[in-house]
């Protein structure tokens, strides 16, 4: 009897151990999608940070688009325009940074025109964009993301972005602002 009982719980042990591996396997997301191309991995690029004030991003999905030491550098001008400058983040501190600075407020980044040129398995993007508050409101910023990218595993990652905005006192050439739509 003994033994019995003590089979039945191991047999319920790893049953409900073996369920609850799968339930959390279930329910992660599949992002495969977003990294087996160039166009799909910045359109996610783009959709993940994107969202109405106090909407949730999913950073897990950000996370998956970047090797583990991407960095993302945004250029900056101070007020006098004299003086040229950076911000560098990791992949965590962007999002850190973006939740402290963005939480309660609406941002869009849409993409206009990309300028795409392949080696092999390295990839830069010339990605023109313009930002919003609200999803059908009016742009607020335009720039260029310099976007680097690495086909390794079987799938497209993100190295590197590098942006400079027109409030940094440029204006976006011509050329880089035809509308993707």
């Amino acid at each position: 009897m003994r033994k019995t009982f003590f089979t039945l719980a191991l047999i319920f042990i790893f049953s409900a151990s073996t369920q609850a591996q799968v339930a959390r396997q279930v329910a992660r997301p599949d992002y495969t999608n977003d990294t087996k191309d160039i166009n799909s991995i910045l359109i996610a690029l783009y959709d993940v940070i994107s969202g109405e004030p106090g909407e949730a991003r999913d950073w897990n999905r950000f996370y998956n688009l970047f090797t583990e030491d991407a960095k993302l550098i945004a250029t900056s001008t101070n007020k006098s325009r004299s003086k040229k400058g950076y911000d560098y983040y990791s992949s965590k501190s962007y999002q850190e940074n973006f939740v402290a600075s963005r939480s309660n407020v609406g941002f869009y980044e849409v993409e206009l025109n990309r300028v795409v040129e392949q080696f092999g398995a390295i990839a830069h993007v010339w990605s023109t964009y313009e930002t919003r508050e609200f999803k059908d409101g009016p742009p607020t910023n335009r720039g260029i993301n310099s976007i680097q990218l690495l086909n390794m595993d079987g799938r497209w990652y993100v190295m590197n972005i590098y942006w400079s905005s027109e409030n940094d006192g440029f204006t976006l050439p011509p050329a880089y602002i035809i509308r993707r739509d």
